[in-house]
């Protein structure tokens, strides 16, 4: 599977295919196609269906398998960037909740669950992540722009909840309480952020579109009104 990312800031990736290459989406992802291509909705068992539901995806996936050399592209849902993943044994990858756009067949999702149960009570990337394990190319959508950060072992970040995108297996999440009393209440910047710590990579985005929806709802009209 060869891929071109294009759009700008609506961006789309798009996969050219040799004939039986296969590429696995989440509903309502793909966009445009060549006519040989082939589709197939599949939940893959209870187990993985169940973990899809969990993980912030639909419980089916869609399948596209090309019969002969073919062509798939799959659009974000949200202006910002998509983020190709090499998967492999040994690099496999944390992802905010339902930023999974599409992989190669041999890429496995699964749910992750976060081993600190503050994550789960205030972090805003939740207790419940995705996973991206097996083997093959996978794109993740993310909001707004995307930093990168290599951590060192131990090295820590600070990130303000929503903002962490990805980051590798071998980096630990947990969440901290913003210091004192005063800047809980009058900072304007919450109760808790998200500590990151190294060894791994971790990609932050730039426009968590749960703050862009928070915006949005002080303008939108109450029921009572």
């Amino acid at each position: 599977m060869k891929y071109e990312i294009q759009g700008g800031s609506f961006p789309v990736v798009i996969c050219h295919l040799t004939s039986g290459e296969s590429m696995i989406t989440q509903k309502g992802a793909m966009v445009w196609m060549s006519p040989n291509m082939q589709m197939e909705t599949s939940g893959g068992g209870l187990g993985k269906m169940f973990s899809r539901a969990f993980s912030g995806e639909s419980m089916f996936q869609n399948i596209y398998t090309a019969r002969g050399d073919g062509m798939i592209a799959f659009g974000s849902s949200f202006p910002g960037r998509i983020l190709p993943l090499e998967i492999g044994p040994g690099h496999e990858m944390i992802l905010q909740k339902t930023a999974f756009l599409a992989s190669e067949k041999g890429v496995s999702l699964s749910v992750h669950f976060n081993k600190k149960l503050g994550a789960g009570l205030f972090g805003g990337e939740g207790f419940v992540m995705q996973k991206l394990s097996g083997r093959g190319t996978a794109f993740a959508e993310i909001d707004g722009d995307l930093m990168r950060y290599q951590l060192g072992k131990s090295e820590q970040l600070v990130v303000d909840t929503g903002y962490v995108a990805a980051f590798e297996t071998s980096v630990s999440m947990e969440i901290q309480q913003v210091p004192g009393l005063k800047n809980k209440l009058l900072g304007g910047e919450g109760l808790f952020n998200t500590l990151l710590t190294g060894p791994g990579e971790v990609w932050l985005q730039t426009m968590p579109v749960s703050n862009i929806a928070q915006v949005l709802r002080s303008f939108m009209p109450s029921n009572n009104s």
